[in-house]
């Protein structure tokens, strides 16, 4: 997730053996009412710069970073704003070390345009801290003091040796919660004082002022595992001046595109284009989705592991049910799209569950005209149910970020390309599309009717449910399976797969309401008793709609078997 936030701050010259005012002594300058000072305590920081080896991210007055140590750890883009500030873009650690996370790289690129990102500074400061407090204990603004020792990890000009340090302290004034007005005033009174503002605007940038710094040495060394941290010392490894290259199982350095290839464009296919083309172009489709999501998801852009996870869905049922027109088996790589999309549905299912029971606790009691427009904000049991459901998806979330970062995850994204570039098919896909598509998707729906009869024929309860689980998943193939090859086929396997879609809803809401009821019991044990009881009145107003959503399926599946719908699949 990327996190952003406006920084506005002054950075002062200070002597390493001056004795800096009392934080406290500054105030009376201002409007002291209710304020007071707080000490934050020492931490020791350590840094990393990444620029281009020509420095054009310093060029364009923006720094990006991965810093461990205070209270602020992680990677941190930071770039020009208005009036002065800066706007500071966050992401988490993550396990990379040298390796920039892909969600800022893409942030960065139409300054980097293509150059490697690479390590140029290295800082270690010791900070002490104290902060601005109101009455009610909110951090207005807060100051720095900073000793810093520097190393420049690229030579610059063609003088001077990779690692030649350099010290200075330097005091750092932040507005935090506060208002404008006392940081003016804060920052008049350190002036009054003596301090002089630096005249360079970050710790990277007077390290840097000498100059871009010449390529490293011939023997670049290549991080062999720039996605992982080997060992417990990987934090505080010294970084080496090399120009990191990227193997095939570390983030690209750029977002992934497809190449062109031979693939037949849309408006060029129809039913007579061989079914091979119809399949790859859809294929393609997905896997491209897949591509352009990864960013999305990284900077938990809303909807974005929803949408990563049905184009992982989307592949794998077109994988299964197109399989006779493919070259070879594809199981290998249909079990590694069941994996991905499992751990993206572990984020996606407990974002779903958050909102679902936040809008119901808000919406117990309350008439349908007078429902609230956010749930969360409506008082103290729908924020604590937000709060509780919240965390479960930020976890599940920081899980999918990890598996985003493994070489896993590499090689699946690695195998789609190869498998969407160089099609290899049998000689079924050669055959007309209008001849051999149909009765492919034709088979997914005799699927899905022996489910439903099955389910209709169970008694009610567990069975019955699992039963509908299945015939939803068998739904959603038949949908997936009539919009692939709806490019040819237009508005006759449109008005099917809308049917099939309608079915599928159903089944879905009396799935979520068999999850829902699940999940509520095992809240409810480990809630507050008010919560708890919240969490009691929603497992029984589940329980009455998964009655009445059973009824919804039989009027969703009798629409479904209108002749009309079936006149194409011959």
């Amino acid at each position: 997730m990327v996190d952003a936030h406006e920084e506005i701050e002054v950075k002062y010259e200070f002597a390493p053996d001056a004795e800096l005012p009392p934080l406290a002594a500054l105030l009376p300058e201002v409007d002291a009412t209710g304020l007071r000072v707080g000490d934050r305590g020492e931490f020791v920081l350590d840094a990393v710069y990444f620029d281009t080896p020509d420095l054009r991210l310093s060029g364009a007055r923006t720094t990006l970073r991965r810093r461990t140590g205070g209270v602020d750890a992680g990677w941190h883009l930071k770039t020009p704003g208005d009036d002065g500030a800066r706007l500071e873009r966050r992401v988490p650690l993550g396990r990379a070390v040298r390796t920039v996370p892909v969600a800022l790289r893409r942030l960065v690129e139409a300054l980097t345009a293509g150059q490697a990102l690479v390590p140029v500074v290295r800082l270690s400061t010791h900070r002490s801290v104290q902060t601005v407090l109101d009455a009610s204990g909110r951090r207005l603004l807060e100051l720095a003091d900073d000793r810093v020792e520097a190393h420049r990890l690229l030579p610059a000009g063609g003088s001077g040796e990779p690692g030649a340090g350099q010290t200075w302290r330097e005091v750092e004034l932040e507005l935090l919660d506060g208002d404008r007005a006392v940081f003016d005033a804060v920052d008049a009174a350190l002036r009054a004082a003596g301090l002089v503002v630096s005249t360079s605007p970050s710790k990277v940038g007077r390290v840097l002022a000498g100059g871009p710094p010449e390529p490293a040495a011939d023997d670049h060394t290549t991080d062999t595992d720039p996605g992982t941290e080997a060992d417990a010392d990987a934090e505080t490894a010294e970084v080496v001046p090399v120009e990191v290259t990227t193997p095939s199982a570390a983030i690209p350095a750029e977002p992934r595109t497809l190449s062109r290839g031979t693939t037949p464009r849309r408006k060029e296919l129809s039913t007579a284009s061989s079914a091979g083309d119809v399949l790859f172009l859809h294929l393609r489709e997905q896997v491209q989705q897949v591509f352009d999501q990864d960013a999305r998801v990284r900077a938990d852009d809303a909807d974005s592991v929803h949408k990563m996870r049905v184009a992982t869905r989307r592949l794998r049922s077109a994988l299964r049910t197109f399989q006779p027109l493919l070259g070879a088996p594809t199981k290998p790589l249909r079990d590694e799209l069941r994996w991905l999309a499992a751990e993206l549905g572990r984020a996606r299912d407990a974002e779903v569950l958050r909102d679902r029971l936040v809008q119901a606790v808000a919406s117990l009691d309350v008439a349908p005209e007078d429902q609230p427009d956010d749930p969360a904000a409506t008082g103290a049991v729908p924020q604590r149910v937000a709060e509780q459901l919240g965390s479960d998806y930020r976890r599940a979330h920081d899980q999918v970020l990890l598996e985003l970062d493994s070489e896993r995850y590499q090689r699946l994204l690695d195998t789609l390309q190869e498998f969407v570039e160089h099609p290899a098919t049998s000689p079924k896909a050669r055959r007309p599309a209008g001849r051999e598509l149909p009765k492919r998707v034709a088979r997914t729906y005799r699927t899905l009717a022996g489910l439903v009869a099955a389910a209709q024929d169970a008694p009610a309860g567990r069975e019955r449910d699992e039963l509908f689980h299945e015939a939803r998943k068998a739904a959603k193939q038949v949908r997936y399976a009539a919009e692939a090859v709806a490019v040819v086929f237009g508005k006759d396997a449109k008005r099917f797969a809308a049917a099939t879609t309608a079915v599928q809803e159903v089944l879905g809401e009396h799935q979520d309401s068999v999850v829902t009821r699940e999940r509520l019991a095992d809240l409810a044990a480990r809630a507050e008793p008010e919560v708890a009881f919240a969490y009691g009145r929603l497992f029984a107003q589940e329980e009455t709609h998964a009655r009445l959503s059973e009824s919804d399926v039989d009027d969703a599946w009798d629409a479904l078997q209108a002749k009309r719908l079936h006149r194409w699949l011959r």
